[in-house]
């Protein structure tokens, strides 16, 4: 059966580094502790104090001082490894976590996990040809020399690198080593280790190589993997969950990220927030409690940018200057049918051309499938279509041989909507107030991938109130935006009141705005 020897690196809270491995430890795993260097004495004897009386925890007796994008930190996790493998002789695999991590899943999972394949999981993907550096440097974190701290000495880290390019001062990898990146979160068997140790004994040049790369936390253990194991005895990928925003910062969770963490598809999590106590303690306890039989949802990462984006108002990049210049024209005529619930929207756009009262379009900047003519190809896919919006509707007008037009939107697209009021045609928006039960609600975040078939119901209990505010908050945007030309239909209105509405926006005669707010199941699901 797997035993874990988990490779702690820290730097701070000596105390809940102390209960997080008397947690880690109680299942029989067990811990080799790296605490930085640069850390106060009197912290590093707390942690001393606290550990000693637990024999499933070691201390890394060779302390180095950690800085970011430095060897210090391959270093110190090299020292707590040889920690851990003379300590532990009957550990199976070693697991690279830090203080900020916790478990997501109980251990007798973990083990039973562990125990179904004999493969090294770690991101282990090639340095040139992989997209896994998204920005900055790439080839230069190996050429060129790193002696400097970029975050502690940002000045003479550029300038040593300026200065070594100027002169050409680049350096060749070593022959035989093809150079990996991928997490530093890694769990490797004990073989695999103690493979690495060796090759660490015998290849100084490659130690003296990878001593001046940047950041080669993310390419040390990776590239030997590789270079080690067969490829087959590999599976390129971490076991610890973590996320990025789009602003390249690890995400941070909090109390109430509990069910969305246990339903992910990995061993462990990080980064949890410091305040986060009580998550930090149910984690600690769902680590000893002997559970199996974790329904996997995978959505994390989907909903995690679904959540983080609500609020966000404006757009990344500006529309370019012949899309802000051109127009649809000062005698056309443009009714825009905003409604979240797509069939309704296109009943109504239906009845519009059944009854000849307007020419009238589905939902041609969010559906890839509407029919639409032939327009050159701009009109073959959403991207086009979003970029050259106006050019669309212009060719699109022309193609109906209209000058009155009617399109279907999502109330999500806002931007959308100001940029055709901003425009000197003719432009009125009925807004269509749907009601939404649980089912719609559910079965929207099952479109859109927000929840699966895995999902914990007590995740989709909390997530529904967040998708229907964000409903809300869309048609309420639109209404309280002060844009001309705004009319309002709900389902609860009797049909005479929408009937009324509809003339006024589609100009037609009572009787053919009545026809139109009793088509038949406009508002059924």
């Amino acid at each position: 059966m797997a035993k874990i020897a988990f490779i702690l690196l820290c730097h701070r809270d000596p105390e809940a580094i102390v209960r997080q491995a008397e947690r880690l430890s109680a299942t029989g795993d067990c811990v080799a502790i790296h605490f930085d260097a640069s850390a106060p004495a009197a912290a590093f004897a707390t942690l001393e104090r606290g550990v000693a009386s637990n024999p499933n925890v070691v201390l890394a007796r060779r302390r180095v001082k950690c800085g970011w994008g430095e060897w210090s930190l391959v270093r110190a996790t090299l020292n707590a490894v040889e920690a851990a493998v003379d300590a532990f002789p009957r550990a199976t695999h070693f697991y690279m976590l830090s203080g900020d991590c916790r478990p997501i899943k109980s251990a007798d999972h973990a083990h039973a996990f562990l125990d179904g394949r004999d493969v090294d999981y770690v991101e282990s993907f090639d340095f040139m040809t992989s997209d896994w550096i998204k920005t900055g440097m790439k080839e230069d974190r190996l050429i060129y020399r790193h002696i400097f701290n970029e975050r502690t000495a940002k000045g003479l880290f550029y300038t040593s690198l300026a200065i070594q390019r100027r002169l050409g001062l680049t350096r060749a990898v070593p022959a035989d080593i093809e150079v990996m990146i991928g997490s530093q979160w890694w769990c490797l068997r004990r073989a695999t280790v103690e493979s690495i140790l060796a090759f660490c004994r015998e290849r100084r040049d490659v130690i003296r190589f990878f001593s001046t790369t940047w950041i080669p936390d993310e390419t040390f253990f990776q590239t030997l993997v590789r270079h080690l194991v067969p490829r087959r005895e590999i599976d390129t990928r971490t076991l610890t969950f973590l996320m990025f925003t789009d602003y390249g910062m690890p995400a941070t969770f909090y109390d109430d990220h509990h069910d969305l963490l246990i339903s992910q598809d990995f061993l462990f999590a990080r980064k949890i927030s410091p305040e986060a106590t009580e998550l930090k303690d149910r984690l600690d306890s769902l680590w000893t409690s002997g559970r199996t039989g974790f329904p996997i949802a995978g959505d994390g990462r989907r909903l995690f940018t679904f959540l983080t984006q609500r609020g966000r108002e404006g757009r990344r990049f500006a529309r370019r200057f012949w899309e802000r210049s051109a127009t649809l024209g000062r005698d056309r005529e443009l009714v825009v049918l905003v409604c979240k619930k797509y069939h309704v929207a296109k009943r109504l756009a239906q009845a519009l051309r059944d009854h000849q009262v307007i020419p009238a379009v589905d939902y041609l900047f969010d559906e890839e499938d509407t029919p639409l003519p032939d327009m050159g190809g701009i009109e073959s896919t959403l991207g086009k279509r979003h970029r050259h919006l106006r050019a669309l509707l212009r060719m699109l007008f022309r193609q109906i041989g209209s000058d009155r037009m009617a399109i279907c939107i999502d109330p999500s697209n806002f931007d959308l909507l100001q940029d055709f009021h901003g425009d000197r045609a003719t432009v009125k928006t009925l807004v269509i107030d749907c009601d939404y039960d649980e089912a719609y609600l559910e079965g929207h975040a099952t479109r859109i991938g927000l929840i699966g078939a895995e999902t914990p119901r007590t995740t989709i209990d909390r997530l529904m109130p967040t998708v229907a505010q964000d409903f809300a908050s869309e048609t309420l945007r639109i209404r309280e935006a002060d844009l001309p030309g705004i009319h309002r239909i709900s389902q609860g209105a009797d049909p005479e009141a929408n009937a009324a509405v509809m003339a006024l926006v589609f100009g037609c005669d009572a009787p053919t705005a009545l026809a139109l707010a009793e088509t038949p199941y406009l508002f059924d699901d």
